[in-house]
């Protein structure tokens, strides 16, 4: 027998298998097939079934329906029937379901950790620990917002029947950041889990009768892609939320070009874990473990990308090698494990393939030791050193327990090391100096950042990436709004039909000059703050009142869009300046136009042939919009997250980077401004499109920019056909966000457009706006939209 002193002296432990009886006996009980929830009740799964499998032991679980066209309109069917009622319910209703729920997950917090360990293959004690825990508290925390959406949100509401698609690599935790903040701002959902894991969604669905849930409220529809685009294109949804990789992400952006439906995308992620050289290098080791071994490596925000200060990477990948020896590999239900097995055959087939290429492209790669169970799906927690940046295990997502590690020398190097990603979910940033963290969790491009930890995750604060990572975040307030739609935008109505005007000279017979009696200005395009002749050499003519040429403006082509989107690039300083100096800057831009007065009004009345006070009535809107988010400027605040561990959680609102903005046809002046102004105030650089038909006014404007200290490239103006350059812009992956204004072929023509790198757009479905009501043309809404938030955690205290 071994003595108890031997075993103090190796520390191996023995097993510690958790129980699974009330687990079996629950699968037993459904033997004959797991069906849909629906309308409040489950429905008898029909022909079509698949079985979901014990990653560990490659047992079969259950049998559980495959999700057809027509189960799916009964979901929705059922959500629409009851979102009438649960929209109005008074928020403190909805928060008692909500609180009820997440009081019954507590009450079986074992059953769904075991559950959830048998079906995703991750050990007992992550299910256990941290996933459900979670649960809990993303359902109590939104019990807290259904209390208080209606203050706390005023002139926002429900945006309907929300189809909600999330993956298998936390199939419970996942169904709580999607369902738990729809029903608290209102909504009904459908909700697709994962073909993998479905298990916990249906006892998640026995939850909701036993609280008493309304029927309809909650439906699941399970099944593989074709359930999820069924959900996708069914045309009586209002949102999709989607969780998962970013080449689906991108098929689901492209189906719903056009449909005016919300979206939200969590997608994927090669996060950076930085490791200084003054870092606690066992606190990061151990930082590691968490990052990148922690549920196998199936994780979006996974540390994926070891980044290590040339001076200690040697000692630090010698203890990472030294950790990895003390891991234990095996049965998921042993409370002693530390890795389980990956979800399926065909993921660690994928594993794999990548793994063995990034062999064969030179990396070396250090394996856990000792033998894998005989059986499952498991795979060595490993890292590659001797990698090539471009290598393919450095910018493909893995989603295993496998990372790469690299050394850099100086801290602008490890920025743009970790920059170099077309992803941008999150980062750790390891440093016992807090002054070099926060200055690399300023610059690195990552909708989450954790200091000194890392995979800290919690209700109270958002989630969401950059860039191919998605758009959208989940928990906290900023979550709560891709659950809401502004009222405003939910009354605006279809604009009236105009023809459609292709900027072009007119021929000789056809054209009458208005005879301004002044000489002649050839307006220009205006590219990193200098005045630029088209690329193609052409001008059109302006038409103004009364069919005559007033003017002619540039007739801009994809080689001037290109070359203001480099120019905007290149001002990457003005999202560096303070809130303060910005706001400066725009209060001499509204003096500077104030002056021009005269000059303004004559013109707007030449161009649209408005009244001379219709035209003041235009100047005063544009004026007042300037100085209101000059005033803005310091004051559109973050916060600080209240989270449920010893943290600063600081929410930074940060611009997008280079906008691109496509003005609308009217109010040339007013509408320009509106959208402009508040994307500059945040820190954006844009490059925008005026009116095609009335082009002279931004012609006219950008002198007020160059007298105004607005540097060079952060306003670029390219005039011309406005849906040709639109097209350009959304394609261009340089462009991070894109605001369209104009018809529904535009817009729906910029949001496919924008699939490339995924970018967030804002179109208005060819809805009209008046441009000079404070309600509908200016506000929070504006700043929100031209900035994304960067959740920065900093330990505190504790």
């Amino acid at each position: 027998m071994e003595q108890i002193r031997d075993i103090m002296r190796t520390m191996e432990y023995g097993p510690a298998p958790e129980a699974g009886e009330e687990v079996a006996a629950w699968l037993k009980a459904r033997a004959a097939g797991i069906g849909h929830f629906i309308g409040g009740k489950f429905v008898a799964p029909g022909k079509e079934r698949f079985a979901t499998v014990n990653p560990a032991t490659e047992a079969e679980l259950a049998r559980v329906a495959q999700g057809s066209e027509a189960e799916v309109d009964a979901a929705v069917k059922a959500a629409r029937g009851a979102f009438a009622k649960w929209s109005k319910l008074p928020g403190h209703e909805r928060a008692r379901y909500l609180y009820a729920i997440a009081r019954h997950i507590q009450k079986r917090e074992r059953f769904f950790a075991v559950l959830e360990s048998m079906d995703n293959g991750k050990p007992i004690r992550e299910t256990r620990d941290i996933d459900i825990p979670l649960v809990a508290r993303h359902f109590y925390h939104h019990a807290g917002w259904a209390e208080m959406v209606e203050s706390e949100f005023e002139g926002f509401s429900p945006v309907g029947v929300c189809g909600q698609i999330i993956p298998w690599n936390f199939p419970l935790l996942m169904l709580a950041w999607k369902i738990a903040p729809a029903l608290a701002a209102g909504n009904t959902v459908v909700l697709k889990p994962a073909e993998q894991t479905p298990l916990t969604a249906a006892a998640f669905a026995e939850i909701c009768e036993e609280v008493g849930l309304p029927a309809g409220v909650v439906n699941i529809v399970h099944g593989d892609g074709r359930t999820g685009a069924a959900i996708t294109a069914h045309e009586d949804i209002d949102k999709i939320a989607f969780t998962g990789s970013t080449e689906v992400g991108r098929i689901i952006r492209e189906a719903l070009a056009g449909s005016g439906k919300k979206l939200s995308l969590e997608l994927g992620g090669k996060s950076p874990f930085i490791v200084f050289e003054d870092a606690d290098l066992d606190g990061a080791a151990e930082g590691v473990v968490d990052a990148i071994w922690f549920n196998q490596g199936e994780v979006c925000c996974a540390g994926s990308r070891i980044l290590v200060q040339e001076g200690v990477a040697e000692r630090f990948y010698d203890k990472l090698r030294r950790r990895m020896e003390t891991l234990r590999i095996g049965d998921p239900l042993d409370k002693g494990i530390d890795v389980g097995a990956v979800v399926s055959a065909e993921q660690l087939e994928r594993i794999s393939t990548l793994v063995k290429k990034g062999e064969e492209e030179g990396g070396t790669l250090w394996r856990a030791p000792g033998a894998l169970p005989e059986k499952g799906y498991f795979f060595s927690p490993s890292f590659f050193t001797e990698v090539d940046p471009a290598s393919t295990v450095c910018g493909v997502e893995i989603f295993g327990p496998v990372a790469v590690a690299m050394t850099f020398r100086t801290p602008a190097e490890a920025v743009e090391l970790a920059n170099n990603t077309r992803y941008g979910l999150a980062a750790s940033i390891w440093s016992e100096n807090i002054n070099l963290a926060l200055d690399a969790a300023a610059k690195v491009k990552a909708g989450v950042v954790w200091v000194n930890c890392t995979n800290m995750l919690d209700a109270g604060s958002g989630f969401g990436g950059y860039r191919e990572s998605g758009f959208g975040r989940e928990g906290a307030r900023e979550g709560l709004y891709e659950y809401l739609v502004s009222d405003v935008e939910k009354a605006l109505k279809p604009a009236k039909e105009q023809a459609v005007f292709t900027p072009r000279g007119a021929p000789e017979e056809e054209r009458r000059f208005a005879g301004l009696g002044r000489i002649d200005r050839t307006a220009k395009n205006y590219v990193g703050g200098k005045q630029a002749r088209p690329d193609g050499g052409y001008s059109y003519d302006v038409i103004g009142k009364g069919g005559a040429v007033i003017g002619q403006a540039p007739l801009g082509n994809r080689k001037d869009i290109r070359n203001a989107v480099e120019a905007a690039a290149k001002a990457g300083g003005w999202g560096g300046v303070t809130a303060h100096n910005r706001a400066q800057v725009l209060y001499y831009v509204g003096e500077n136009l104030d002056a021009r007065r005269g000059e303004f009004e004559a013109l707007l009345s030449e161009s649209t042939g408005q009244s001379a006070k219709a035209a003041s009535a235009e100047f005063d809107a544009a004026l007042k919009r300037v100085f209101y988010y000059a005033a803005q400027a310091d004051k559109y605040d973050g916060a600080v997250h209240a989270t449920k561990s010893r943290h600063v959680t600081l929410a930074m609102n940060e611009p997008w980077g280079v906008m691109g903005i496509v003005a609308p046809e009217e109010a040339p002046l007013a509408a320009f401004v509106s959208l402009v102004l508040p994307a500059i105030a945040m820190g954006n650089r844009v490059v925008a499109v005026p009116s095609t038909r009335h082009p002279l006014i931004a012609a006219n404007l950008y002198q007020v920019f160059d007298t105004s200290d607005v540097p060079g490239g952060v306003v670029n103006i390219v005039s011309g056909e406005k849906d040709v350059l639109a097209k350009t812009l959304a394609e261009h992956d340089a462009v991070a966000a894109m605001w369209y204004f104009g018809g529904k072929e535009g817009s729906a023509m910029v949001e496919r457009a924008s699939c490339g790198n995924l970018k967030a757009t804002w179109v208005s479905d060819g809805n009209a706006r008046d441009w000079l009501d404070d309600r509908q043309a200016r506000g929070r809404e504006f700043l929100r939209r031209a900035t994304q938030v960067k959740n920065i955690w900093v330990p505190y205290g504790e």
